[in-house]
């Protein structure tokens, strides 16, 4: 039974449980490369970001990480707890790909999503990337907010984008 529930972990996320959360205490946070010795505490952190089912599996995160067209950040507490992240994928045209960026429930409110997104925007100025694109789910208002409020603006709606046939927005910046 155990090696059937690790070979299912490969490919299907846990889905927690609901809980009320409890705004962890002020504190400083540090902006690093995410790399794959933090990939269990990178798993962890996501279903806690995504418990709607939208978290990315061991094997997603895998590939991402070994990628090298993937850039991926984290923002981490003085005491080295990983509270966010982000991952982008470059394409073969000059654009990229943000493919999720996600912030610890008990940690959100404070800019960390908008600090790692101009983290990663400037990387990808370095790397002569001109445009990003992303999709946000269209009742995910508080992430549509964020983009808009760094200057991305809505291309496209996909229907039934999503695994539950929510609609999503297609969003794009350019960087030039």
């Amino acid at each position: 039974m155990a090696v059937l529930q690790a070979i299912r972990s490969l490919f299907v996320p846990v889905r927690p449980t609901a809980a009320k959360i409890i705004a962890a205490p002020p504190t400083e946070y540090t902006i690093r490369p995410v790399t794959s010795e933090q990939l269990r505490e990178l798993l962890q952190l996501n279903v806690r970001c995504f418990i709607n089912g939208d978290s990315y599996t061991k094997h997603t995160f895998n590939y991402l990480l070994s990628e090298p067209t993937t850039l991926s950040y984290r923002a981490v507490t003085p005491a080295g707890e990983l509270v966010a992240f982000v991952f982008a994928m470059l394409n073969e045209n000059g654009a990229a790909h943000l493919t999720t960026i996600g912030v610890a429930p008990e940690h959100r409110r404070r800019g960390l999503a908008r600090r790692l997104l101009d983290s990663l925007e400037e990387r990808l100025k370095e790397k002569d990337v001109g445009t990003v694109m992303l999709e946000v789910r269209v009742s995910n208002i508080a992430a549509q907010n964020l983009y808009r409020a760094a200057d991305y603006y809505v291309v496209q709606r996909i229907s039934n984008y999503y695994n539950n046939g929510e609609d999503c927005f297609l969003m794009m910046k350019s960087l030039v």
